[in-house]
C-alpha cells in the first residue's frame, strides 16, 4: 500500500489527490467494471477525474468519492466512462477479418450468421466486422447480424452515430471508402459517415462483462473480444471466457488482441491460429450436456 501522500507535481495541482484516493478509486473500478489499475495509473486517474470535479462543482476527491459511494447512477456512469480507455481503428489487427470472411462463407445457405462483438469503442471494430460480412456474401444485405456491446455509454453514442473524422479513413484502401462511407460537404466537410446499410446491420447495447447475466441471444458465429481483457485480472478474464462457453456454436471463433493469450483457460478455449481461438473439446462435451 503505498504511502498516505499527495500525489504532486512541482507546480502544484488544482485538487488534493492523495494515496488514499487512487486505492479507493481503483477498488471502486475494479469491482464495478473488472478494470484492474496498475500503480503507474496515478496520473491518469487524477487527470481524467480531475475533469469530473470540475464539471460536477466538487473540490475534492474525497467528496467525489463519497458521492460514487452513495450509489449516484449518473455520476457512476461518468466515472467509468472516464476511466474507459478506447483506442481503436478500422481493420486494427487486420490478419483477423480474412479468417472472419472465410469462415463466414463456410456457412453460406445455412441460418444467419451472428456476430458479437464485445468491446465495441466507437464503432470502427463493428463496422468493420460488416464491411467484411458485405464483401464475403457479395451483398449489402447479407445473412449476417451483429451485436456491439460496449461499458462506455458516450463512446456507443458516437458508434450509433456512425460519423468519423477524415483522417479516422485516410488509411484505408480508397475503393474501400468510396463503397462503404459517404463524405460530408459543406458544415459537414472533413467528415465521413459510414453507408446505412451497414449501421441497419448492427444493433448497439450497453453492457458490462462483470453483470452476472447477459441480454443475448446465442449462439454466435464468432465473438470479437479484443484488447479489453489486458484491463482485467486472470480471475477474472476466465470468469468471462468462461460465460462465452455456452455463447459460442461448436465451431464458433474467439478472437482476442495482440497482446492477449488465453493460455490459463485452455479447459475452454484452444488456440486454432495467431489470438483466434474456438472450443475446447471438453467445453464442446460440456456444451452439449
Amino acid at each position: 500500500m503505498a504511502s498516505e501522500e499527495t500525489f504532486r507535481d512541482k507546480s502544484g495541482r488544482e485538487f488534493h489527490f492523495t494515496a488514499k484516493d487512487f486505492e479507493r478509486v481503483r477498488k471502486l473500478i475494479y469491482d464495478h467494471a473488472g478494470i484492474s489499475l496498475s500503480d503507474n495509473k496515478q496520473e491518469l486517474v487524477y487527470s481524467r477525474l480531475s475533469r469530473r470535479l470540475r464539471v460536477t462543482g466538487i473540490r475534492s476527491f474525497e467528496e467525489y468519492l463519497n458521492l460514487l459511494e452513495r450509489n449516484d447512477a449518473a455520476e457512476w456512469e461518468a466515472f467509468t466512462n472516464s476511466l474507459t480507455t478506447n483506442l481503436t481503428s478500422f481493420f486494427r489487427e487486420q490478419h483477423h477479418f480474412p479468417i472472419l470472411a472465410e469462415h463466414m462463407r463456410q456457412h453460406k445457405g445455412r441460418e444467419p450468421i451472428a456476430l458479437w462483438c464485445s468491446a465495441s469503442s466507437t464503432g470502427e471494430e463493428p463496422y468493420s466486422l460488416a464491411m467484411t460480412a458485405v464483401d464475403a456474401f457479395g451483398s449489402f444485405t447479407p445473412p449476417v447480424t451483429i451485436i456491439a456491446t460496449d461499458l462506455d455509454t458516450a463512446v456507443l453514442e458516437t458508434a450509433k452515430a456512425g460519423i468519423y473524422q477524415e483522417d479516422r479513413v485516410a488509411k484505408l484502401d480508397q475503393d474501400l471508402v468510396k463503397r462503404f462511407f459517404l463524405r460530408g460537404t459543406g458544415s459537414q466537410s472533413g467528415l465521413v459517415r459510414v453507408r446505412e446499410d451497414l449501421r441497419k446491420m448492427i444493433v448497439f447495447r450497453q453492457l458490462n462483462l462483470l453483470d452476472g447475466s447477459w441480454p443475448l441471444r446465442p449462439p454466435f458465429d464468432a465473438i470479437f473480444c479484443r484488447n479489453v481483457m489486458i484491463y482485467f485480472d486472470k480471475a477474472t478474464q476466465l470468469a468471462i471466457l468462461k460465460k462465452f462457453v455456452p455463447l459460442l456454436r461448436d465451431n464458433g471463433l474467439l478472437f482476442a488482441g495482440h497482446s492477449e493469450s488465453f493460455f490459463h483457460a485452455e479447459e475452454y478455449f484452444r488456440l486454432r491460429g495467431k489470438t483466434v481461438y474456438q472450443l475446447s473439446p471438453q467445453a464442446k462435451q460440456k456444451v452439449a450436456r
